[in-house]
C-alpha cells in the first residue's frame, strides 16, 4: 500500500481526513500515516457529542463508518468510543480503529510538525468554537490550524473572535459574486476540485485569496490543478 506520487511543484497537499486512502478515514491511524508522510497538512471534521466533547467523523452519525446507527449529538463521549470502525477493507477486526478527539488530532499534527485543517460541521455557537479555540490554545498550536466550513456563518464569527486566524469558506460552486463576498471577509476558498477553472483562480488570486481544493485523487487531476495554479490540493491518496 503507498500513496499515488504525482508532480505537485509548490503547491501545499492536504491529507483528507488523514490518509484517508490508506487507513479509516478520520482515526489516529490516518492522521499518523499523513504524519510520516510529506503532507502539509492533515484535514478532519469536527462534532460535539451530547455531554460537550468534541470527537472526529464526517458524517452526524457512524452508519457510513461502523455500520452502526449512533447519532453523535445524541451519544455520549463514552458510547462514541465504544464504536469499532470498519477498516478501509470493510472489515471490523481492528480494536484501534475508534473515533478520535480533537485533543487526539491536534497532539499527532504538532507530533509531525502538520497543518491542522479543521473542518466545522453545522452551525457552531459562540461557545463551542470558543471552546475549541482554547482547547487548541492548550496544545501551543493555534497559529498551525486553519478552519474550514461550509457554514459561512461559523467563519464569520471566527474572524470576530480571531481576525487574523486562517480560514477558508468550502463550496461545491465558484463565481465572481463569492469571490468578492469571501474577499470582503477575509476568508480564503475550498472548492470542490470540478468547479474550478485558470480564469476563476486567477479572480481569486487577484483579490488576494488563496485557493483550496477538494477532492483530488487522480495525477492526471492534480497535475492539471498544479499547471492551473492552486494554491492547495486536498486528497485521499495522492502525495
Amino acid at each position: 500500500m503507498n500513496t499515488i506520487k504525482f508532480e505537485k511543484g509548490n503547491v501545499q497537499i492536504v491529507a483528507h481526513r488523514g490518509l484517508s486512502g490508506l487507513e479509516k478515514e478520520n482515526t489516529n491511524s490516518a492522521f499518523v500515516a499523513a504524519g510520516n508522510r510529506s503532507y502539509f497538512g492533515i484535514e478532519t471534521d469536527v462534532r460535539k457529542t451530547a455531554d460537550g466533547y468534541f470527537i472526529l467523523n464526517h458524517d452526524a452519525h457512524f452508519k457510513r463508518v461502523a455500520g452502526e446507527n449512533l447519532v453523535i449529538a445524541e451519544s455520549s463521549l463514552a458510547l462514541v468510543q465504544s464504536v469499532v470502525l470498519k477498516d478501509v477493507d470493510d472489515t471490523k477486526n481492528r480494536a484501534d480503529l475508534r473515533p478520535g478527539t480533537l485533543q487526539n488530532y491536534i497532539s499527532i499534527c504538532k507530533k509531525y510538525e502538520k497543518t491542522c485543517v479543521l473542518e466545522l460541521k453545522d452551525e457552531l455557537t459562540r461557545e463551542d468554537l470558543e471552546e475549541m479555540i482554547e482547547i487548541i490554545k492548550g496544545f501551543d498550536y493555534l497559529e498551525h490550524v486553519v478552519f474550514i466550513s461550509f457554514e459561512y456563518a461559523n467563519l464569520t464569527m471566527l474572524r470576530s473572535i480571531l481576525p487574523n486566524q486562517s480560514a477558508q469558506f468550502l463550496d461545491f460552486t465558484l463565481d465572481e459574486a463569492l469571490i468578492e463576498k469571501a474577499a470582503a471577509d477575509k476568508l480564503d476558498l475550498d472548492i470542490r476540485f470540478t468547479a474550478l477553472t485558470p480564469e476563476l483562480i486567477e479572480k481569486a488570486h487577484a483579490a488576494g485569496l488563496k485557493v483550496n481544493c477538494w477532492t483530488v485523487n487522480t495525477k492526471e487531476d492534480g497535475e492539471r490543478l498544479v499547471s492551473w495554479g492552486v494554491d492547495y490540493i486536498t486528497t485521499n491518496i495522492l502525495e
